[in-house]
């Protein structure tokens, strides 16, 4: 299973198996450099995938904010792209906890930025996997 941290400059990639359903980051998309929806079809198909869930933005409030717009066309060619089912799931203060989880491991400013949005990704799939149990 994929889950995916769609933001505007970059994709945060993270992965899970169905045995231990356990998310570990795997790698940030530059939207700058590569389009996001193939580079994630190829990966499902690479690693056969079962399933790829897109984190949701919802606001503090939970209602949907103005991030949810702009993600629909995403999700939309996402799903044309892939033969497998696409899920939303709630991402909020992921970011927050990736930033808070980098800082504590005391890793440097630069590798916090190359590995935010993966991390992000990773802490949404694994509330997703643990919401399923």
């Amino acid at each position: 299973m994929l889950g995916i941290d769609v933001g505007a400059r970059r994709v945060g990639v993270a992965v899970a198996d169905a045995e231990t359903r356990f998310a570990r980051p795997l790698e940030v998309i530059d939207v700058s450099s590569m389009d996001p929806v193939g580079r994630i079809a190829a990966l499902v198909t690479d690693l056969r995938a079962t399933a790829v869930v897109v984190g949701k933005p919802v606001g503090l409030s939970g209602h949907a904010g103005p991030a949810v717009e702009a993600q629909a066309g995403f999700v939309t060619r996402l799903r044309q792209a892939v033969t497998v089912d696409v899920h939303e799931y709630d991402e909020r203060l992921t970011t927050v906890m990736a930033n808070r989880k980098m800082r504590d491991a005391g890793m440097k400013r630069d590798a916090q930025k190359q590995l935010r949005d993966a991390i992000a990704a990773q802490i949404m799939l694994q509330g997703y996997l643990d919401s399923t149990r």
